[in-house]
């Protein structure tokens, strides 16, 4: 589980910031959190914020991070990092950039940052915490200068010579078959997941609908569309080929990306009106029949697996009863076994419930106007009974993190 995460020098990010899923001492909605240990852990987050106030960028960094530990070690010794520091800043535009994570994993806490330009990982470190107390694995300093536990030293230092300036430690190592790094290098490449766009899970989706052997999606699936009131009471997935006939239309950057024989789906959806059914493709079903059949997939695999999702626009085409619905299976210890989490970011004030989400899960995203650099906060920061309309008083822009419209778009200078 995802306990928090830091930020410094990063896209909109100039000073450092910090996302926290520790439970504060808040007594309301109990289940909307687990204890592992001495921690308190949020099972969901929902985050607010004016557009371009850096909600999208806090999710981007995650999955730049993801990326760069996980393709790490095809990198070529001076290919460059998708890294981008705060560039509204002479201060900064040159500096490194900085990240931090703290995570569960068995039971066992880690911690895992560094710091990192396009060109160079100057550090990293990863530590964990087999008996509650912090246990050194490897600090690495001025880009090639290694420290290691003394238990690991000899198997360490002979893997750190197949490093190079722009790859990550943590990843060689586990590619080197270091059991000790496995556990972060999981956590960050597979267990921690960014969507970023709705678009983008579709094939991933289709390939878990089409290899359920078992039937356990269907009946997830199933079970979730008649919940919410879809009117599908069945699907079918067809597995077809991009053959040189279907490019032709297509415009050639995506030519580019789908092979020839690529493995394509088609997705039909059943309707039973009185004793009839009915087939509709996919595509004849509204954009957010389409979004939620995309995601139903993605959120069993979550759930089944522990893993922690971030998605952007979460509530794109979808009615804020099914976004609440989607929340309260989170939340629920019955349906959530594995502490699996979702964070994401939104425009649907109706979520703001203190019924659904406790102070600590509502999260606000805003920009500095005098420097242009994105900060985050939690509800949690201000003084908010309970009673109150969370709703109204973010709307009035009582807590910030909402735009600055000038009302008199007439008056030109």
């Amino acid at each position: 589980m995802l306990i928090e995460f830091s930020i410094t020098n990063f896209l909109s990010f100039k000073d450092k910031v910090t996302f926290s899923m520790k439970a504060s001492s808040d007594k309301t909605l109990k289940n909307n959190y687990v204890n592992i240990g001495s921690e308190k852990i949020l099972k969901t987050t929902a985050f607010y914020g004016a557009n371009a106030s850096g909600k999208t960028n806090l999710f981007k960094i995650l999955g730049i991070v993801n990326n760069m530990i996980k393709e790490s070690n095809s990198l070529s010794p001076n290919a460059s990092l998708p890294i981008i520091p705060f560039k509204l800043s002479k201060e900064t535009i040159n500096k490194p950039s900085e990240f931090e994570i703290k995570f569960i994993v068995d039971k066992i806490r880690y911690v895992y940052g560094f710091k990192a330009d396009y060109k160079n990982v100057y550090e990293e470190y990863l530590f964990y915490y087999p008996n509650g107390r912090p246990v050194k694995i490897f600090i690495r300093k001025n880009i090639n200068e290694y420290s290691f536990n003394s238990f690991y030293e000899k198997e360490l230092n002979d893997i750190k010579t197949k490093n190079t300036k722009n790859k990550f430690f943590v990843s060689t190592a586990t590619s080197w078959n270091f059991d000790k790094t496995k556990p972060a290098f999981d956590f960050l490449t597979e267990k921690l997941g960014v969507v970023l766009s709705h678009e983008q899970i579709k094939g991933y989706s289709n390939n878990l609908y089409f290899n359920d052997k078992t039937n356990s999606i269907k009946k997830f699936a199933i079970n979730f569309l008649e919940k919410a009131d879809f009117n599908i009471n069945d699907y079918e997935i067809i597995e077809d080929k991009m053959t040189e006939e279907k490019m032709l239309n297509m415009p050639d950057i995506i030519k580019n990306l789908i092979p020839v024989n690529a493995p394509l789906y088609r997705v039909n959806t059943f309707h039973l009106v009185g004793k009839e059914k009915y087939r509709f493709d996919i595509s004849e079903e509204s954009l957010g029949t389409q979004t939620i059949f995309n995601f139903i997939p993605v959120i069993k695999d979550v759930l089944d697996n522990g893993k922690v999702i971030f998605i952007d626009e979460f509530d794109k085409s979808l009615h804020p009863f099914i976004v609440k619905y989607i929340i309260k299976i989170f939340n629920n210890p019955d349906l959530n076994k594995n502490g699996a989490q979702l964070i994401f970011n939104t425009h649907d004030t109706n979520l703001l419930d203190l019924g659904l989400l406790r102070r600590d899960q509502i999260w606000f995203t805003d920009k500095n106007y005098e420097n242009a650099a994105s900060d985050i906060y939690p509800l949690d920061d201000f003084s908010v009974r309970k009673e109150k309309n969370i709703e109204k008083d973010y709307l009035l822009g009582r807590y910030g993190a909402v735009p600055f419209i000038k009302e008199d778009l007439n008056n030109e200078e």
